[in-house]
């Protein structure tokens, strides 16, 4: 984008100062991201500010208004609190409104744009480096939900819908099955046969919901290491970042994104299977630093699923990526033919995995006294 559009855009929000400077920022493949910096009486104080990728959520003001009404709950609560060291302005994230008073600025292409203070001396992380960060991990989503567990404001909107409902994701699965747009059926009986045999097995968590067993809260429904910000100087967690997807579901879509990526031992898309399993290590420490946090308010039916819910994320990113490959990868970006494949053999391996360690599994479960459901 060109300078001078980029600039004129940064200076429709309500920031006070003038415009330094102002750079691209991250690598992230769904929004636009800038720096800004502003000079305010002398003191340089950053800005963040992304051009929402309409592509992914047809409607950018209700994300942006599910994100201000759960910032501004946790905000509210950190500062009748005030029991830390560290301020509440760095403990979440904060939207600066634009100039119209709205909490967005709309460009002439039509684009939605969205302004947070910068946290500074923070920084996120890509390696899971051992079980003393996984507590972390697992301690900062617990605090998330913790936070949010006494929500009362406005209903949150469902930016992406049924984002995690394995019943609708089958069902593209089965017309991807039917139809074989690529040709790729043939190839990949097997992977296609251990989903279907694990079809009834991995709609617990959707059907909970459905049948009011599960209770409906507010999750992030991105879980992952690197949307943790983590304090430069201390190493502790300090809130959790890309609050795109936070809408209505169950505690423990969190758990289940949160145990599948934390704990596989090889890359999402690892080619060489041998290097993909379940580390019961780190998922000892992870739920162990989740269950610090988390314990007071989770149901005890809710306690018993949240083993089982790691692997039906599993089961249904292997469900996504495969309704991909047969579909010809219309979907996720790839990097090479078997890339959608590749992906899916993984979720099926760390699959095979945790059911291979069950008996490890539910001895940690138990150590950390919570019991197990008999699905």
């Amino acid at each position: 984008m060109e300078e001078k559009k980029v600039r004129h855009i940064l200076n429709q929000f309500s920031v006070y100062g003038d415009l330094e400077s102002f750079k691209g920022f991250g690598n992230g493949h769904i929004n636009n991201t800038y720096i800004s910096v502003r000079n305010q009486g002398g003191t340089l104080v950053r800005y963040t500010h992304q051009r929402i990728n309409k592509n992914v959520f047809k409607n950018p003001e209700q994300v942006v208004q599910n994100i201000h009404n759960v910032t501004g709950h946790i905000y509210n609560k950190l500062k009748a609190e005030q029991n830390g060291s560290i301020s509440p302005s760095r403990r979440v994230l904060q939207i600066v409104p634009a100039k119209d008073g709205k909490l967005w600025h709309i460009d002439d292409a039509g684009d939605y744009w969205r302004t947070y203070v910068f946290i500074e001396h923070a920084s996120t992380l890509e390696v899971m480096s051992g079980t003393d960060l996984a507590y972390k991990v697992g301690k900062a989503v617990g605090t998330f939900q913790k936070q949010l567990s006494d929500y009362t404001g406005p209903v949150l909107y469902e930016t992406i819908p049924r984002f995690h409902n394995m019943h609708w994701r089958y069902e593209q699965f089965d017309e991807a099955v039917a139809s074989d747009k690529a040709g790729r059926l043939s190839s990949v009986k097997d992977e296609v046969d251990f989903l279907q045999t694990n079809r009834d097995r991995g709609m617990i968590l959707s059907d909970g919901l459905a049948n009011g067993r599960l209770k409906s809260g507010i999750t992030h429904n991105d879980t992952k290491l690197n949307n943790i910000l983590f304090d430069d100087a201390t190493g502790e967690a300090i809130c959790m970042i890309d609050l795109d997807t936070v809408m209505p579901g169950t505690v423990l879509f969190d758990t289940g994104d949160l145990i599948r990526t934390a704990t596989n031992t090889g890359a999402e898309d690892e080619r060489d299977l041998s290097k993909v399993g379940f580390n019961a290590d780190l998922f000892r420490a992870l739920i162990g630093g989740y269950m610090s946090e988390a314990s007071d308010f989770l149901t005890d039916y809710e306690k018993s699923l949240i083993a089982e819910s790691g692997r039906v994320f599993a089961q249904i990113m292997a469900v996504r990526f495969l309704t991909d490959y047969l579909n010809g990868d219309v979907y996720y970006k790839i990097e090479r033919p078997s890339h959608n494949l590749d992906r899916t053999r993984t979720q099926l391996a760390l699959m095979k995995s945790m059911d291979a360690q069950k008996n490890e599994i539910e001895s940690i479960m138990r150590e950390l006294g919570i019991g197990l459901s008999e699905r």
